[in-house]
């Protein structure tokens, strides 16, 4: 049954597994027109089905969830073969860079392009060399179709740079105003020492740049603070961090959301060594020392195994046939 879903099943169906993130500075409430052009995109293939979209206003941020084999043979573009996923998100992408236009954003989450993030995670037991290749793939297409530069973290890249240590050589976390708000860069080039891995050496205002990797499954986990003290959210977010000495395989960052509240937004790399449970119960404590009240804290997406029941879901009527496990 769809419903009693296995990771051996899921293998068995489709040998390489993978879900794609796709995070896009958008205001969800003001680009009705282009978020519909967005999520048609990210419908196309139906081997890669778009399994979930978060919108956070308050964050003028947008994220979608796809997942599908890394097999070729479903997908076709240009006479060649290519994975449905690629597919799929190459499109959405090229809608959104079509529709946006990074100088007029502006939201309290840090972002570096029209397409901030794209990030692929194995799945079922698939091995992380399997989805570098394809990360690497939609990259180059990125660059070479849309001429936007394209940065790689991770197993994407050849030296496997974590995501937050090329964020902060690109100046992704340095804010623009006390306020705790970001807007679109208008520079048009990149610290000395780095150059993009695919597409232009130079960026466009309108446009940014998008990083692209491949990495293990990170939960998004947010937990708001009764509070409009950012200095002090920061610190609380500065002592949860492990890279602050804090909790290991967590990242997290202070960032206004709405008028009365901030967030602790955080990364968990490894819930198995630090789960939501944890997390919100040291953030409950830090914030305590703050004189703080910390809500309770939500997830922005599926979980690994929701991700591969909504898969299976969506692609067991259409393309999987074969004995229960």
């Amino acid at each position: 049954m769809a419903s009693l879903v296995t990771r051996t099943a899921w293998q068995r169906a489709l040998p390489l597994a993978c879900c794609c993130k796709i995070y896009v500075s958008v205001n969800p409430s003001s680009n009705a027109e282009a978020l519909e052009k967005i999520e048609a995109a990210a419908r196309s293939q139906p081997e890669a089905p778009l399994l979930h979209v978060f919108e956070d206003h308050e964050y003028s941020r947008v994220g979608y969830t796809l997942a599908g084999s890394l097999l070729q043979g479903f997908g076709r573009e240009s006479g060649r073969l290519l994975p449905p996923l690629q597919i799929a998100v190459t499109e959405a992408v090229e809608a959104a860079l079509e529709s946006l236009d990074f100088r007029q954003h502006c939201g309290s989450h840090p972002r570096l392009g029209a397409v901030d993030h794209i990030s692929l995670h194995p799945l079922g037991g698939v091995a992380l060399q399997d989805v570098a290749p394809t990360a690497r793939a939609i990259a180059q297409a990125i660059g070479s179709n849309f001429k936007v530069p394209v940065f790689l973290y991770g197993a994407a890249h050849a030296t496997g740079r974590p995501l937050d240590e090329l964020r902060r050589a690109l100046g992704y976390f340095k804010t623009i105003n006390e306020q705790g708000l970001w807007t679109g860069s208008s520079s048009s080039s990149f610290p000395s020492e780095m150059q993009p891995d695919f597409g232009p050496g130079m960026q466009t205002a309108k446009t940014g740049v998008v990083i692209v990797g491949a990495c293990p499954w990170i939960m998004n986990f947010n937990v708001p603070l009764l509070s409009q003290d950012l200095a002090a959210a920061r610190r609380i977010a500065r002592k949860l961090s492990f890279r602050g000495g804090g909790l290991p395989q967590v990242q997290a960052m202070a960032l206004r959301h709405g008028e009365t509240e901030i967030e602790i937004a955080c990364n968990l790399l490894d819930c198995r060594v630090s789960d939501p449970e944890l997390v919100q119960r040291e953030i409950v404590r830090l914030a305590a020392t703050e004189n703080i009240e910390a809500k309770q804290g939500y997830t922005t997406g599926f979980t690994e195994d929701e991700v591969l029941k909504a898969a299976w879901d969506k692609l067991s009527s259409s393309i999987l046939s074969f004995p229960n496990p």
